[in-house]
């Protein structure tokens, strides 16, 4: 009996013919996706997302440059590859210092994969992603040119990625809502697609072995997941029936086969010559048989596919159907568990929200002048900076009265309202106050109290585009949604949030079980856990289930929990019976957020290198890390959240004595050489690891907080492009007086 395996260099040839078709297909595809542009808007950041109030503005009104922002305009508009990359190159040589670099890159890639120039693609491709790296729409096409290009390893990082991104982010707002699933599955089926194909390719550069047939088997793997999210794509078809083929199994490749032929196209030839080889290569092939050969297989394909059409439109359920889960209360840990509830109640989340004591507040009610509305507050990075305003009023007097503590607002029709402070938010660097209205409403006041600067001032003004209605103080007296406490602030500021009647973030519906950040929102609902130590019945449980035991879980999983209140960019929609903050069953008990896409936020929210400006974005900028890529750090490595010092201690550092000590712990060839590794005296600030690879750039409450992209390392070229402005370079943080061409001679000496 012949071989059943197909010719190597045969094989080979078709391989290369299929790749070439491929890509004319891929590029066609591409040129649709190229239609799908980045949104010319922008969220605001510090604010609570979700599907219904993802409000955006116009980032083009964030662009000074008239000319700049015609040009940006200009490539948004619908025209031909050769058109769009002109206009793209265009943008990138006039504007090289943009904000909006990254979508201009994207373009300028996107549109050589339609011209078929796919070094140029890349090359482009790779800058976009350089400063803004989460971006599936782009890194799905990138990933089949790098198998294009031989880049095999890339390919297979940058497929990768774009699934781990497709499920991490919500649907942008490019693409509606409507037609996002089916666009969803697309793109997750061309990324397994690039991961298999790259799989077959190593595979048939490799002779028969035990490596060709692992990559062999992965690839069929990995291709039979791509054909059950695109039924109707025939090259997915083809090189599947492919790799079945080259590993043996020529029946299950004749079906693959039969079915890209069933499916129709300039593959028709192909999969006549693969399915005449298994044909011939049976024991009972001979020509008079074939037709009747291509009949039974085509039945089959098409009872095969229906199967397959059928499967892909059914919705998968979501989560464990067990009954809900229950909450016992942060007191019920107090018995078991003293010190570490004692040292919880002394952190800034056991006090985000109080209601309102004497004691508790630390904003300055002793002086007798008024806050002034229309003067101008600009927070420079390093200093904040006030104006008196054009037609500036006395709107608000802060004062106590009888030892108790008192706002004073100045309404539009003239008189003055006094209200009691009920709440204080926040309890060391900044802090809020809030009103409880007889409806049951809890509103904040528009102004806040900076402990660092000692005084009173708008904070919504200073991060907040120009007409943002929380910036305007005139908004409070409305007690509309914007001041509401619980439609605002509640969801990160206290615990077990939910609408009683099902809905969203509605203000008359919403109730929480405790103020501040409770046990249950780190560990999870523990009335079981309770009832069984209580009635002297341990049992075994896994690591991540509540009350979750931080040291054994992954730091994926780690990250989510921080993430319910530290991840700026996650959509929060309710749960099934209203939760807000919270999930109500199985597998997890804090809620599936998904991000909004990075590029619909504030240009004020990044770097124009790319970076997040703003500590909302905290966890972000951690995942960016390779020491959460690859080296499985978490937030738990370097903050003790149950630390014992912590009116001391704001930032809760493990090691706050000994910051390197926080970074040794993994990289211990570090550990003793400190000055050959930075060329620093051992016991200066230079030589502290955070100094260099965690600069203190990112916007926190009006200070200057440390990057959590933790793999940071001063970038000359970026500096020479942006400027220390926006590209803040830790060597010319300590170094003012020094320039970019100073410090690119200084590092080239290392």
């Amino acid at each position: 009996m012949p071989s059943m395996r197909p010719d190597r260099t045969s094989t080979f040839c078709a391989r290369r013919r299929f790749r070439r078709f491929f890509l004319c297909a891929l590029y066609a595809g591409a040129a649709a996706l190229s239609a799908i542009y980045w949104p010319i808007q922008g969220q605001e950041f510090d604010t609570v997302i979700s599907s219904h109030n993802r409000q955006a503005y116009t980032v083009a009104d964030q662009i000074e440059n008239p000319q700049e922002r015609r040009a940006l305009t200009a490539l948004f508009a619908p025209s031909a590859a050769a058109e769009k990359a002109r206009l793209a190159e265009a943008f990138l040589t006039s504007f090289p210092r943009s904000w909006f670099l990254p979508q201009a890159l994207e373009i300028a890639a996107k549109a050589f994969i339609d011209l078929g120039d796919y070094s140029q693609a890349l090359r482009y491709g790779r800058a976009s992603l350089d400063l803004l790296p989460e971006n599936p729409l782009l890194l799905v096409p990138l990933a089949n040119v790098q198998i294009h290009q031989s880049q095999l390893a890339e390919s297979r990082q940058t497929a990768r990625l774009a699934l781990e991104y497709l499920d991490a982010f919500a649907p942008p707002l490019s693409i509606g809502a409507a037609d996002w699933p089916a666009t969803s599955r697309q793109l997750k089926a061309s990324s397994y697609f690039a991961l298999g194909r790259a799989g077959i390719t190593e595979a048939l550069s490799l002779a028969a072995g035990e490596r060709q047939r692992q990559l062999l088997k992965e690839a069929v793997s990995l291709l039979t997941i791509a054909r059950q999210l695109n039924p109707l794509d025939r090259e997915i078809a083809y090189l599947l029936g492919l790799g079945l083929l080259t590993g043996g199994q020529a029946q299950e490749a004749a079906l693959n086969f039969a079915t890209a032929r069933l499916l129709g196209g300039s593959l028709e030839s192909k999969t006549l010559e693969q399915l005449r080889h298994i044909h011939r290569s049976s024991s009972t092939g001979n020509t008079a048989d074939f037709q009747r050969y291509l009949d039974e297989l085509s039945v089959k394909a098409e009872s095969h596919q229906e199967q397959l059409k059928a499967s892909a439109s059914i919705a998968t359920a979501n989560g464990d159907a067990r009954a809900s889960l229950n909450y016992a209360g942060s007191e019920s840990c107090r018995s078991c568990h003293a010190e570490q509830h004692h040292d919880w109640q002394q952190t800034g989340m056991a006090r985000m929200f109080r209601a309102y004591e004497p004691a508790n507040v630390i904003g300055d009610f002793s002086s007798k002048e008024p806050f002034y509305a229309g003067d101008r507050f600009a927070w420079t990075g390093s200093r904040l900076e006030s104006s008196r305003g054009e037609g500036r009023f006395a709107y608000a007097r802060m004062f106590k009265d009888k030892g108790r503590h008192f706002f004073e607002i100045k309404t539009s029709s003239g008189p003055w309202v006094r209200y009691p402070i009920d709440y204080t938010i926040g309890s060391k660097w900044q802090q809020a106050y809030a009103t409880r209205l007889p409806n049951g409403q809890i509103h904040v006041f528009p102004i806040q109290y900076n402990v660092l600067h000692k005084r009173w001032l708008n904070f919504w003004q200073i991060i907040d585009p120009e007409g943002s209605a929380r910036a305007d103080v005139r908004t409070f007296e409305k007690f509309s949604p914007i001041t509401s406490y619980q439609s605002n602030c509640a969801v990160c500021h206290t615990s077990q949030l939910r609408n009683t009647k099902g809905g969203g973030f509605e203000v008359d519906d919403l109730e929480f079980r405790e103020p501040g950040i409770n046990c249950e929102m780190c560990h999870g609902p523990s009335g079981h856990h309770v009832s069984a130590m209580r009635a002297g019945e341990p049992y075994q449980k896994p690591a991540a289930a509540p009350p979750v035991d931080f040291t054994k879980i992954s730091s994926r999983e780690y990250l989510a929990i921080c993430g319910q209140c530290h991840r700026q960019s996650a959509v929060r929609d309710a749960g099934p019976h209203g939760e807000l903050n919270y999930w109500p069953s199985a597998p997890a008990f804090y809620p599936p957020n998904k991000s909004r896409p990075f590029g619909e936020f504030s240009r004020k929210a990044f770097y124009k290198d790319g970076r997040f400006r703003e500590t909302t974005f905290i966890v972000e900028s951690l995942q960016r890390s390779a020491c959460f890529q690859k080296g499985q750090v978490n937030c738990g490595h370097c903050h003790d959240v149950h630390g014992k010092d912590a009116a001391n201690n704001l930032k809760s550092l493990r090691f706050a004595a000994d910051s390197d000590r926080m970074c040794t712990q993994c990289h211990t060839s570090q550990a003793l050489k400190s000055v050959p590794h930075t060329r620093h005296a051992a016991d200066s600030k230079a030589s502290r690891c955070v100094s260099c690879h965690m600069p203190a750039i990112m916007n926190s409450m009006l200070f200057r907080a440390r990057t959590h992209q933790i793999d940071d390392v001063p970038n000359v070229a970026r500096l020479e492009r942006f400027g220390q402005e926006e590209s803040p370079n830790a060597c010319l943080l300590c170094h003012q007086e020094k320039t970019a061409p100073w410090l690119k001679a200084a590092l080239s000496k290392r």
